[in-house]
């Protein structure tokens, strides 16, 4: 059972420390300061709900509908490339508009709905939870809950020091400049995204 748990956990650091479009909003938010607990909360239940899901053997139904994966990925390229271009066009404003504690307050259904967006609008988190982590669980039966409790359980605390770990680099980016050159970045890596997932 020990050895269900230690490999849940660090499969599932393992799939989730990538960087990502989803770390990216993490980090953003937690630089902001702004819904970091509501943000994390929600990272962590959803990918808690899809290893359930991969652990209890839904991977299968995953495998068996072609066209969802496909839907999955042009609806991601799209989402990627408009946020993108609105870090990019965040990045050109420069100025107050970047600085965390100058800047006016997201409200927070958008920042849920965004949160959501690249939670479940990522058609790598269904391969890497319903499918990877879904067939990896089965080689520990019948230790399987335990593998999972403790892949939910890696991305919980991964999500958490991600949003809240963000506030000691907030002396950084106290300066305007250092928020358009990270908007900048996270607009390259949404959309090195974008192509990677249009290119399959």
């Amino acid at each position: 059972m020990l050895e269900a748990v230690v490999a849940g956990y660090l499969v599932s650091l393992s799939l989730i420390a990538a960087i990502g479009a989803q770390n990216a909003f993490v980090l953003r938010q937690g630089l902001r300061r702004e819904h970091v607990g509501v943000v994390v909360v929600i990272c962590a239940a959803s990918d808690a709900l899809l290893i359930s899901g991969g652990v209890a053997g839904f991977g299968a139904i995953a495998a068996a509908l072609p066209w969802f994966a496909a839907a999955m990925r042009w609806l991601g390229v799209g989402f990627l490339l408009v946020y993108g271009a609105l870090r990019f066009r965040a990045a050109l404003k420069g100025g107050e508009a970047l600085v965390p504690k100058g800047s006016e307050p997201v409200p927070l259904r958008r920042v849920v709905t965004m949160c959501l967006m690249f939670t479940w609008a990522n058609p790598h988190v269904y391969l890497d939870t319903l499918v990877f982590i879904g067939s990896v669980s089965a080689q520990y039966a019948p230790h399987g809950l335990a593998f999972g409790i403790a892949a939910a359980a890696a991305s919980l605390s991964f999500f958490a020091a991600l949003g809240y770990g963000a506030r000691l680099l907030a002396p950084v980016f106290a300066r305007p400049a250092a928020w358009v050159v990270l908007e900048a970045a996270v607009g390259c890596i949404m959309w090195a995204l974008a192509a990677a997932l249009a290119l399959g």
